[in-house]
């Protein structure tokens, strides 16, 4: 294996690891000797400084670490707090897929599907970033509408809504409704 590709090689190890590795495990890993792979983590080090990339590898005593740059930690921050795999109800699922198969729908349309008072799930979805206001419904009392977001999209690993599986098994999903027909 050449110097270039075990330089990519440590880069991609490092950034699947997530955590600090020694250059031990990595020479180990890629089956190159200790001191090269040494000498290719300083060098990829001072690529990343260099080039002012947006991440850096950090020399933690012994092991080394990939890493955003601080002046990114707050981006990051938000980033992850969106992003924080914590398991859903099965009523918040549940009127996740009402939004989903009929947006935009008034929160009566979501409490007539299930039968029960969906507010604070709904206040919870928005909370999350998972649904968001879509605009007022023109039904009496102009009801706000809800629809899902790209936060959504991004939880469940889907691209478009058109990826969502058909409501029934030779069918596929109606995605978009008259608000007229949605009460």
């Amino acid at each position: 294996m050449n110097q270039k590709t075990c330089k990519n090689a440590i880069e991609a190890l490092l950034f699947a690891s997530g955590d600090p590795v020694t250059p031990e495990k990595l020479a180990e890993a890629i089956g190159a000797e200790l001191h090269m792979v040494e000498k290719l983590l300083v060098e990829l080090r001072d690529e990343y400084d260099v080039k002012d990339r947006g991440l850096c590898l950090l020399r933690l005593e012994d092991r080394w670490q990939m890493a955003s740059r601080p002046q990114y930690g707050e981006m990051v921050k938000r980033l992850m707090d969106n992003r924080r795999n914590v398991p859903l109800s099965p009523a918040a699922l549940e009127v996740l897929a009402i939004i989903a198969y009929n947006q935009p729908v008034s929160r009566g349309f979501i409490e007539q599907v299930r039968g029960v008072d969906s507010s604070s799930i709904v206040s919870k979805m928005i909370d999350k970033g998972l649904i968001e206001e879509a605009g007022r419904l023109n039904l009496p009392g102009h009801p706000i509408s809800f629809r899902t977001t790209d936060v959504f999209l991004r939880t469940f690993g889907i691209t478009s809504l058109e990826d969502l599986p058909p409501l029934h098994q030779n069918e596929a999903p109606q995605l978009s409704m008259r608000a007229d027909e949605k009460e």
